[in-house]
């Protein structure tokens, strides 16, 4: 699904708007969306970042939801609920620059080699423990393909080596990412 900039803009003002109404204590005027698309029950992440720097990044990959909703109910989350950050504080709105991640289904991968790095994110699954990276951090930190699995299995609480385990599942999906912040 490809978001036109209508509709990105839309989702932009939506985070923009809900995270000040809620950090001002005010009331979240008639927010919803008027776009078919963006009615679709669609994943998502929203990251926030201060000065460049991560300052909450929370997400739902699953469908169950309208986009705009999930959008809504993830800036909250990010801004007050990312348990690596205390919740966000009115004074730093001005340094916030936000980023949306709009998930594709998730994919089962059979073989490592179907992983690109750059185009797609990686979902690893062992057990109870399971960790999420988003496409554009491999290309940020300009990791291969190995390192890329290494680093999400460190994220989902694993050994690095825990991908190679016949019973880890490994799953592949796309995301359309934008921002406000000009390198986005």
């Amino acid at each position: 699904m490809e978001l036109t900039k209508k509709e990105k803009d839309s989702l932009l003002d939506i985070v923009k708007k809900t995270i000040a109404a809620k950090v001002n204590n005010a009331d979240l005027k008639n927010i919803a969306a008027d776009s078919p698309t963006l009615k679709e029950k669609r994943g998502a992440f929203v990251t926030l970042k201060k000065r460049g720097n991560l300052r909450g990044c929370i997400g739902c990959i699953n469908a169950v939801k309208p986009l705009w909703e999930t959008v809504q109910e993830m800036a909250l989350a990010a801004a007050f609920n990312d348990p690596r950050f205390p919740s966000l504080k009115p004074e730093e709105l001005k340094e916030l620059t936000f980023e949306i991640s709009v998930l594709s289904p998730l994919q089962r991968v059979q073989d490592i080699r179907e992983i690109q790095v750059g185009k797609h994110g990686l979902y690893i699954v062992y057990g109870h423990n399971s960790g999420l990276l988003l496409p554009q951090v491999a290309s940020e930190y300009g990791w291969d393909r190995e390192t890329f699995l290494k680093e999400t299995c460190r994220k989902a609480g694993l050994q690095t080596h825990a991908w190679q385990d016949k019973e880890t599942e490994i799953y592949i999906f796309s995301a359309d990412y934008f921002g406000d912040a000009d390198n986005v």
